[in-house]
This record gives C-alpha cells, structure tokens and sequence, in this order.
C-alpha cells in the first residue's frame, strides 16, 4: 500500500500528503510482514501500537480456559486494530491479533498522543478525529455480532449472518471471510454441527455454497427459522 492508498484509507483520510508524511513519522511507523496464523499481538500483553492493515488480513479472537476460541472480528486491507490498548498504553490486551493469511501491517505508535507533544501539528486533529469515528463505527461492528450468536439455532445464526454479508455486499452472491472452523467460531457453534446444518440448508434449497463462497437463494421473507 502506497502514500496514494494511505490517503484514501479511513484513518488517514482529509490528510495532504505532507501532513501524512509528518504523521507517519511522528508515529513512528514500521511495516511488518506476517505468515498465515502467526501471532501479531498476543493475549494478556500491552502494547502503545496501533496495527493497520496494508495487504490480507487479521483475525481477532479470544481463547478461554478450556481453549475454547472464539473469533470476534475479521479486519481487512485498510482497516486496523488494538487502537484502544494502544491508547491506553498500560492495560492487558483480553484478545489476540492474529494474521489470516499472509500479511503485511503498518504499525503506528499512539503513546506519544497522550503527552501532547504534536498537539500542535497540523495533522492531529484530523488524524484524531478519524480515529475516534472509525472507533465508533467499530463498536457498531463488535455489537452487531451479538445479533449472530443470539438466536438459539444454528440455522438461524447462519442466515443472520449471510443476510448481514448480501446486504453489505448488495447482492445475494458472496464470500464471507472465514473457512469453516473460523465461521463456526465466529458464530458461536460446533463446527460438525455447522457443517451439516448448511448441508441441510443447502438441501433445502436455502442456499448453496462453495467453500467460502455463499448465494441465498431466497429472499428473507421465505426463509423459515
């Protein structure tokens, strides 16, 4: 991802080039590459860094006692994440930042925002602004999820989820950003369970599917949950 790109991603955007090269340098960024499921930002960890997707993507998920993972979100080119923990600086993180694929990740360094020593650089406030927006709209996302995993049926759950992806992707063709296990721990379910709860819906001429790539074949009003 270019200077270009940069600039048309959320967090930069409303930036000139030399107030984003002022900022990348300020926040000291550094690019780091990862391999498909190697940990970029651990549990019970702190961290001052921010992580912003340049290429493939991350998975953020949290694992319990009995190791049973549970994925929370899936973040994409442009997108970024742990900007809160960096932020506050000294609280452990309760999550884990994975790569989903092979990656590449820009880190930014928010520990000095909180001194104050670049309130006076004419890139903060519409850096800061950007963050606290796309901060928002991503508790929106984290609490969407609950409307996936509260219906008491796997089917249900599933169809929550696919209606959520064809309406964002405006049509009813799609892939979504998990293979199997993954979406069965997005949703909250056992992965036997879910694979043959889809052949059943996919039986029941509901939907067909390919791997990761999903079509509804009915419109909302004549699925039966």
């Amino acid at each position: 991802m270019n200077e270009f790109q940069l600039l048309n991603t959320a967090l930069f955007r409303g930036l000139s080039e030399n107030d984003l090269q002022c900022a990348l340098k300020d926040l000291k960024a550094r690019k780091r590459s990862y391999e498909k499921d190697e940990p970029i930002l651990h549990a019970n960890q702190t961290t001052d860094r921010m992580g912003l997707v340049l290429s493939g993507s991350v998975r953020i998920e949290s694992t319990d006692m009995w190791g049973i993972r549970t994925i929370l979100t899936h973040i994409g080119p442009g997108q970024y994440f742990a900007e809160a923990y960096a932020l506050l600086g000294n609280e452990p993180m309760l999550v884990e930042a994975i790569a989903n694929e092979a990656s590449d990740i820009l880190f930014l360094d928010l520990g000095h925002l909180k001194d104050g020593l670049h309130e006076n650089q004419p890139w903060i406030t519409q850096f800061l602004y950007n963050l606290t927006l796309l901060g928002a709209q991503k508790n929106l996302g984290l609490s969407r999820r609950s409307f996936f995993t509260s219906p008491k049926t796997i089917r249900a759950r599933v169809l929550a989820y696919l209606h959520f992806m064809a309406v964002k992707k405006g049509q009813p063709v799609f892939e979504i950003p998990f293979d199997r296990q993954q979406f069965a721990d997005y949703l909250n379910v056992d992965r036997s369970a879910l694979s043959k709860e889809l052949g059943k819906m996919k039986k029941d001429g509901l939907i067909s599917f390919e791997k990761n790539r999903f079509e509804l074949l009915k419109s909302e009003n004549d699925f039966s949950y």
